[in-house]
């Protein structure tokens, strides 16, 4: 099969980064998404100080050169498969490989999976990121809104069934700080208002891997090495969150299953902001 030098088709690899995982690389995520945890400077279940699972998040966005265009895209959906801790101190290796690539409606999406290897070889963590962008240039300036999620069809509800536990994150406000250290240093449309404008949006939008944090803040509050070793995520992203809101991580366990000698809880999770607008939702799993 012959492809063009810059096509990104599926199979095609992104290379590898090595990063060290620093004291203050955790100390600029903690700072980010205001998570506190002692565990990231302390003792751990695993021992000595342990990353916050996510801790690579946006390892993905690094190199964007398998993006088919920067005007009006958006993060679409992210799974995550959490397999082993990484420790304070480690040294890990990043590998990125486009895994699909399809068109639904006007948007074309491209699914990015980064894998992440310990010094030993072990797989600790696998994402995939399904990132969306315009398929035809649109006429008008503005992509997306604020107005499009008070829409009918913007509204997502978590199916009905029995709660057998219900979760919940703390609430966080979003202030241009905060994106500034997520999303930073750079100036992006994700923390500065002119860049967001030139691509499409009317202010700041939120990265979403911020708002995924937050949700494994929660399942860590919960779940602990649960959460570490063998958590998993695949939501969707389906509104946007700006700067200056509120937003909130919620959960409900919906069903307990045994594997081998333990139980994995299933959950629907999402983050909403104070009116009650998803930005996030989709299920998770770990082990209690």
């Amino acid at each position: 099969m012959k492809t063009a030098s810059n096509e990104v088709y599926v199979g095609r690899d992104y290379g590898r980064r090595e990063r060290e995982i620093t004291p203050a690389l955790v100390h600029e995520y903690c700072r980010a998404v205001q998570d506190r945890n002692p565990w990231y400077t302390g003792v751990s279940p695993f021992g000595d100080a342990v990353a916050p699972a996510l801790i690579l998040h946006s390892e993905v966005y690094k190199d964007l050169s398998w993006y088919l265009s920067i005007f009006g895209n958006l993060h679409a959906r992210q799974e995550w498969e959490l397999f082993q801790p990484m420790m304070v101190g480690d040294r890990v290796t990043a590998c990125s490989t486009i895994v699909d690539r399809y068109t639904k409606r006007d948007r074309e999406y491209i699914v990015n999976e980064v894998s992440v290897f310990g010094e030993d070889g072990r797989l600790l963590n696998r994402g995939r990121t399904h990132q969306s962008f315009l398929v035809k240039q649109p006429d008008q300036a503005i992509v997306v809104d604020k107005a499009r999620e008070k829409r009918p069809d913007r509204r997502f509800e978590a199916p009905e069934a029995e709660v057998l536990e219900a979760i919940c994150g703390p609430t966080k406000e979003i202030t241009l700080e905060m994106c500034r250290n997520f999303s930073g240093p750079n100036k992006n449309y994700h923390n500065d208002v002119e860049e967001a404008r030139k691509l499409g949006f009317p202010d700041i939008v939120v990265q979403g891997m911020m708002s995924l944090c937050f949700l494994s803040e929660m399942m860590t509050s919960r779940f602990g090495a649960g959460w570490y070793v063998g958590g998993r995520m695949n939501v969707n992203l389906v509104n946007v969150l700006w700067q200056g809101e509120q937003v909130t991580a919620q959960g409900t366990v919906r069903e307990r299953c045994p594997e081998g000698s333990a139980e994995r809880a299933r959950l629907d999770v999402w983050c909403q902001k104070a009116d009650g607008t998803k930005v996030v939702a989709g299920t998770a799993s770990a082990m209690d």
